[in-house]
């Protein structure tokens, strides 16, 4: 489009329509105006048609994946509005040339308009390249949707003190020299995303929580798996199903339990105890002893020692007739020792990693003999199949050593037996 046209044009209203001269110029600068317009559209119809005709036919012959990721409907939708704007922009001086008034405004909304669809190709850009990562093994538990949201934020600040200096005809930077004095202002409003980038970073470098770790965070009761990180909240979806939003910050201000080390061990931990009565507890008889004998995990522990003891004994000519003098066996001892056996014994626990049995102090609920052992299956269900198992056989082998389970008491043993 140029001068000889706009004359061809005034040349053809006047001698074709007869337009009086002095009149023309409003009638042409319409009519050019209305086929730049109907130009523009069909510009962008048809690049939109060609590019999502052409790239994804070139993007599906490569063997790479992030080619057809970038080069999405979305991104060439955008890109297809990007010329229209920019012959809209290049021709509306020409057009309006009889009109410099209007020119400013026209091209100030192109200006906004392509600003608009770069901020869509940008955001696109950035999602593509976070999905192209997310794909990649050792980004997958990396917070990448904290840096997407914080590039988003940049792409909006920049686009939106642009089209602020646009609508009020100044430079960017006389905008951004003001920008100490909203600083305040700005740390206010995004608080939040500010102390999550803060936080992201954190989590992110010290490696303190991933996608797909499994946590607990008492004060917001949450208890399972985190299923996304982005820059103001971690998503952590409970065994229940349900879902609880934690603000990133708090994973730095507040404490938390993360699971991660005792799913990458060798095992995980069974640290639970029976309380014994302590009434039940008594010096082993020679009865006691025969049937211990028969007990195949105990039965050379028994030989063992009872040798040992009857040596210290004979040695320091104890008086046998009371078990008080000398040394002796205890029921509770020996049950140990068969704890400790049957572990040693069990397949489901790993012997590689710390296995004992111990007595803690005594309370008002008995004897404590905790069980401190490292399961080999870590899955939830199985493990606690396993523990079950274990505590299902002790619980019923105590009989066999003259020993009671302390519970306390109900209602029904107060009740008068008839």
């Amino acid at each position: 489009m140029n001068f000889d046209f706009k004359n061809w044009v005034d040349n053809l209203l006047i001698n074709g329509l007869n337009i009086n001269p002095d009149e023309i110029f409003v009638l042409r600068t319409t009519i050019l105006f209305a086929l730049l317009i109907v130009f523009c559209l069909f510009i962008g119809w048809f690049g939109k048609k060609i590019l999502n005709s052409i790239i994804p036919k070139l993007t599906l012959k490569t063997k790479t994946l992030w080619d057809d990721i970038i080069f999405n409907k979305k991104v060439l939708n955008a890109v297809s509005h990007l010329l229209p704007a920019i012959l809209f922009n290049f021709y509306t001086p020409l057009i309006f040339s009889d009109f410099p008034f209007i020119i400013p405004f026209l091209i100030g909304i192109t200006n906004i308009f392509i600003i608009l669809v770069a901020v869509e190709i940008f955001n696109s850009l950035l999602n593509s390249a976070t999905e192209i990562l997310l794909q990649i093994e050792k980004f997958k538990d990396k917070p990448l949707n904290s840096f997407n949201q914080l590039g988003k934020i940049f792409i909006y600040s920049i686009a939106a003190i642009l089209i602020i200096s646009i609508l009020i005809n100044k430079s960017p930077l006389y905008l951004l020299s003001g920008l100490g004095a909203m600083a305040a202002i700005l740390l206010l409003i995004f608080k939040d995303s500010i102390l999550g980038f803060v936080a992201s970073i954190q989590l992110s470098g010290n490696n303190m929580v991933r996608v797909g770790d499994w946590v607990t965070v008492p004060k917001y009761g949450a208890d399972g798996d985190v299923i996304e990180i982005n820059l103001t909240t971690i998503k952590v979806q409970n065994f229940d199903k349900t879902i609880t939003t934690i603000p990133t910050y708090a994973f730095i201000s507040d404490s938390f339990i993360n699971w991660r080390g005792m799913e990458e061990s060798e095992g995980r931990r069974i640290k639970r105890a029976l309380n014994i009565k302590i009434d039940s507890i008594e010096f082993c008889s020679n009865e006691m002893l025969e049937n211990f004998e028969k007990y195949q995990l105990i039965s050379d522990y028994i030989h063992k020692k009872q040798d040992e003891i009857n040596t210290y004994n004979v040695k320091n000519t104890i008086n046998k007739q009371e078990l008080i003098n000398g040394r002796h066996l205890t029921n509770i001892g020996v049950f140990r020792v068969y704890i400790e056996a049957y572990l040693k014994n069990n397949p489901n626990i790993n012997n590689k990693m710390i296995c004992m049995v111990r007595q803690l102090k005594p309370t008002e609920y008995g004897v404590p003999i905790e069980i401190y052992a490292f399961g080999k299956n870590k899955e939830w269900v199985k493990y606690e199949e396993d523990m079950a198992d274990i505590f299902d056989h002790l619980f019923a082998a105590t009989k066999n050593f003259h020993l009671e389970i302390y519970e306390r008491p109900s209602g029904g043993d107060f009740k008068l037996k008839q």
